[in-house]
């Protein structure tokens, strides 16, 4: 019988009271009710203190993060006002920390205390208070110390207040976070680092002290920009910049609308040129815009802008050569604006974009002013930054026609068998059981196609040893016609990491058509030597397929040991050791296996591809940056790497060197 449902009429409707209006929709507030938005309720702690040593109270900021989940905050600004509010005819604690839409940063625009604030809204720390299991407050102020507890909330025990006679002054909040309200509060040690760093970065000089729990004792470390944007731009690009770091500043007033009021915006700018870097972040009063809005349009607006006109007036474009575009110069670009305006339009309580219209063009104009003269007086700067956007725009435009051609190579025709020479399809078309052996050669083709269970086991033969990938560049790769058989096989696309070749990127493991890839090659010196090519191909070309656990080895027999009853198979010297052990006094036969062209189908069938009999080796993920690195070495361009590598270990191999 179905479940009658409430009726709905005039008493259905009501409101949220007190903690309710947080701890039950904490993502209106947050963003988020999960780990993003725990992460934000502790930043709106740490903004208020920001505010304070911004407007000049407090050179330091303590963030502690302790092992029970709890955060704790310390400024040494002025305190915050908790006593009586004669105006307000209530005490000061009650609005801050359990009123919504209560605190002093409303008059920002009238030369109030705050003139250029993170907070505004006056809901962050109400906020974060109502979404905590249990907070915790000191204030030291006006020769008092105020202490407060709240639990789920509410207040416990109404405000301590007590005579202080020392010199310190400002606000310590402890809290942990509710695992009622948050589905994860578990804040890893990186966002604390992460956003200390980028409030270090636009609040110049200003110390941050993060102190992490460990057992019985603190970890410590400091973070500080003693000339904050400009800093940090030396730090990202070090000495592999192109242009000198430039510092631009201005103030601006005006208005959103003419029938709005005016206000003051600051704007600061730090940025420089390289071919082996790229940044680009913006700043509005301490608040790391993720998402850009305003000064994203304007950056993007000048730099093309003044750029093109560069090239054009110094006839730098090829005849009939399309215009850049921001891409181009965002390849080479490092930039941090950090900018304060009186009144800021958010486009939420999450901070991660500002809307300001005023903002935006003043920030153009200025961007657009300063890159004018800056190219008139560093005629040589200019040309190198002219040069490298050009060489990005070509790279791009080439790699997009690589790329189209590239899915025209690697399209579907009629039937795959069709297109790739030599292949031998499967019947299945169910991916999740299908099979593909990579061999080597013509004549394993032949042993492989007789020995392999037709209904899910494909063959794909290499000729020869294949491409290495990781010296080629991406035009030559894709001119090997064993290359792109393979890429057309396997179905999947290319994952293209490189700034100049990403449009060729068109990976989508969802396409590839095999549940295994299977390398099957000779246990000989050249077998070992097309494996690894093959590995490296795709480990360049395809590591996800390496790190989703796709690839194989199949491990092929190395010796052969007949007796009058039974025949064994030894994968290596110490199985080879065992089985005679095992055989003991009986006569037998034993012979170095031979090539699997050579193999015959019952033997292959038994020791190579039955999944009952077979052995085979996965690829694992965890391996992936150790592979990566010994690849570089030995397959790269490191040669001098690669020589003092062969120098210091050659002698554990000289077993196995082919040296004959």
């Amino acid at each position: 019988m179905a479940k009658a449902k409430a009726q709905y009429d005039n008493s259905s409707i009501q409101k949220l009271e007190g903690p309710d209006r947080v701890r039950k929709r904490p993502g209106v507030i947050f963003g988020s009710d999960g780990l993003d938005g725990c992460e934000h309720s502790v930043f709106e702690i740490i903004s208020n203190s920001i505010d304070e040593a911004r407007e000049g109270h407090g050179k330091k900021i303590v963030v502690t993060s302790y092992t029970d989940g709890s955060v704790e905050v310390q400024d040494f600004g002025r305190g915050c006002p908790v006593d009586y509010n004669p105006k307000e005819d209530t005490y000061n604690w009650e609005m801050v920390f359990c009123e919504m839409y209560a605190g002093g940063k409303y008059n920002t625009n009238d030369g109030s205390n705050y003139e250029y604030s993170v907070g505004l809204n006056g809901l962050g720390l109400c906020a974060t208070q109502y979404a905590a299991e249990w907070m915790d407050v000191e204030v030291k102020r006006d020769g008092f110390k105020y202490n407060l507890h709240f639990e789920k909330g509410f207040n416990k025990g109404g405000l301590e207040k007590a005579e202080y006679n020392g010199r310190e002054t400002g606000t310590k909040i402890r809290w942990k976070p509710d695992i009622e309200v948050f589905t994860d509060i578990n804040i890893p040690r990186d966002y604390f680092i992460d956003v200390l760093k980028r409030q270090a970065i636009v609040n110049d000089g200003l110390l941050f002290e993060f102190r992490e729990q460990q057992g019985a004792r603190f970890i410590t470390q400091d973070i500080v920009y003693q000339n904050g944007i400009t800093d940090y731009v030396n730090e990202t690009v070090g000495e592999e910049k192109l242009t000198s770091v430039q510092f631009w500043n201005t103030e601006r007033k005006g208005k959103d609308r003419e029938d709005k009021p005016e206000y003051k915006v600051k704007i600061n700018v730090a940025l420089t040129f390289s071919n082996r870097h790229t940044l680009k972040e913006y700043y509005h009063n301490s608040s790391w815009l993720e998402h850009g809005g305003a000064p994203e349009r304007a950056v993007r607006n000048a730099f093309v802008y003044q750029i093109d006109a560069y090239l054009k007036q110094n006839n730098k474009y090829k005849s009939n050569e399309s215009k850049i575009t921001f891409s181009d110069v965002e390849e080479c670009l490092v930039l941090v604006i950090s900018s304060f305006s009186t009144v800021t339009s958010y486009e939420n309580q999450t901070k991660k974009a500002i809307t300001n219209k005023f903002i935006g063009d003043a920030m153009t104009e200025f961007l657009r002013h300063q890159l004018e003269i800056y190219f008139i007086e560093n005629k040589a700067e200019a040309e190198k930054i002219a040069e490298q956007v050009l060489i990005n725009k070509r790279s791009r435009e080439r790699s997009e026609k690589e790329r189209i051609n590239l899915k025209k190579t690697l399209s579907t025709g009629n039937s795959m068998a069709d297109r790739v020479q030599k292949f031998v399809d499967c019947r299945s078309k169910d991916v999740a059981e299908r099979e593909l052996y990579i061999v080597e050669g013509d004549s394993a083709l032949g042993s492989c196609k007789l020995a392999r269970d037709a209904a899910f086991q494909a063959i794909m033969p290499v000729r020869g040893k294949i491409l290495n990938c990781l010296k080629a560049e991406y035009d030559k790769i894709f001119k090997s016609e064993i290359i792109t058989d393979l890429l057309k096989v396997l179905g999947c696309g290319v994952e293209v990491k490189s700034k100049a070749n990403k449009n060729l990127s068109n990976f989508d493991l969802g396409n590839l058509r095999w549940n295994k890839v299977i390398i099957c090659t000779d246990a000989d010196v050249d077998g070992f030597h097309i494996r690894t090519l093959i590995l490296t191909m795709i480990y360049r070309l395809m590591p996800t397929l390496i790190s989703e656990g796709k690839v194989f080895i199949a491990e092929t027999p190395l010796y052969e040991i007949n007796t009058k009853a039974k025949t064994y198979f030894a994968y290596d010297e110490n199985e080879k050791i065992d089985i005679l052990n095992q055989i003991g006094d009986e006569k037998y036969n034993l012979q170095r296996s031979k090539g699997l062209g050579e193999n015959q189908p019952d033997m292959m069938n038994l020791t190579t591809m039955n999944p009952e009999t077979r052995r085979l080796i996965k690829i694992m993920p965890e391996d992936a940056e150790q592979t990566s690195q010994m690849f570089d070495l030995l397959l790269g361009d490191n040669l001098a790497g690669r020589k003092d590598y062969i120098a210091e270990n050659g002698y554990l191999y000289m077993e196995d060197a082919d040296i004959s």
